[in-house]
């Protein structure tokens, strides 16, 4: 369950955040990028336009409205996600052996033009490859088949709570907006459900202030709560809420949800719409 929530490790670490000294930021920076088979080349070009143009489509490209989710959908990564693990893998191998990007988003975060960053989005997907043919190798020649479950296939198993927390960020909100209140959600969670998050509950602290890192994020929250719309508190609250929004959306489906927000002067909100 703590593996799957490498990614929002890895996510701070793109963000340079963690760590005061640089070297420590890249060195565990690439120790998450091959546990979780991540490419931070390739995520920090999509996760920057991502923060740059935040839903705003199509310059925003890494989180999309609407964002269709099925309780099959959640199942699946839940427990293992072995068809998750199939196409990331896939994917790495294709992309780094081959040259492949996939139509669309990918291919115009690196056109050809970008000579010197297709380069390094090649090597590192070969170099993480190459990296787990030996361990598997290896692992498979002294018997320990436990390594391979657990630095090749780790970050596929136990989501459950990983998906709750992760997909509420940007789920049913509103997008071509500026004001990152309305765009992104902010939820409370218990210290060690926060902690396993990395704190991104304070998602639209983080998007207002990229580079204040993830342990800071609940001081930053305390400064402005004044001035953000009602939150939810826990998950079970978040999920309520996010369900009714999905399920008006099947029959609206240009419906997004528009947080009440505060008056200029800072008066607590009553209610949203």
């Amino acid at each position: 369950m703590c593996y799957a929530f490498m990614i929002n490790g890895f996510h701070e670490l793109v963000h340079s955040s963690v760590f005061r000294t640089q070297k420590l930021n890249v060195f565990f920076l690439y120790v998450f990028s091959f546990l979780g088979w991540y490419n931070p080349t390739h995520f920090w070009a999509s996760h920057s336009e991502h923060h740059k143009y935040t839903l705003y489509p199509p310059e925003d490209g890494e989180v999309v409205l609407p964002v269709y989710m099925t309780l099959r959908g959640y199942l699946r990564g839940a427990i293992f996600d072995p068809l998750g693990a199939y196409r990331r893998i896939r994917g790495t191998i294709r992309r780094g052996f081959f040259g492949h990007l996939n139509p669309g988003w990918d291919q115009i975060l690196f056109p050809p033009e970008k000579v010197e960053d297709r380069r390094r989005l090649f090597i590192w997907d070969r170099i993480m490859t190459g990296g787990h043919v030996l361990l598997v190798a290896g692992a498979l020649y002294m018997g320990w088949w436990q390594l391979i479950m657990l630095v090749t296939f780790g970050s596929f198993y136990g989501g459950w709570l990983f998906l709750l927390c992760n997909s509420s960020q940007h789920v049913g909100l509103t997008d071509n907006v500026p004001d990152f209140r309305l765009n992104s959600r902010t939820i409370y969670l218990n210290p060690i459900v926060r902690f396993l998050y990395w704190h991104m509950n304070f998602h639209i602290e983080h998007h207002m202030y990229a580079a204040v890192p993830c342990y800071r994020l609940g001081k930053l929250h305390k400064a402005i709560a004044h001035e953000l719309p009602p939150i939810s508190n826990g998950l079970i609250a978040t999920w309520r809420e996010i369900i009714g929004i999905l399920k008006r959306q099947k029959t609206e489906p240009d419906y997004q949800w528009r947080a009440a927000l505060p008056d200029p002067a800072g008066t607590p909100p009553s209610a949203s719409t």
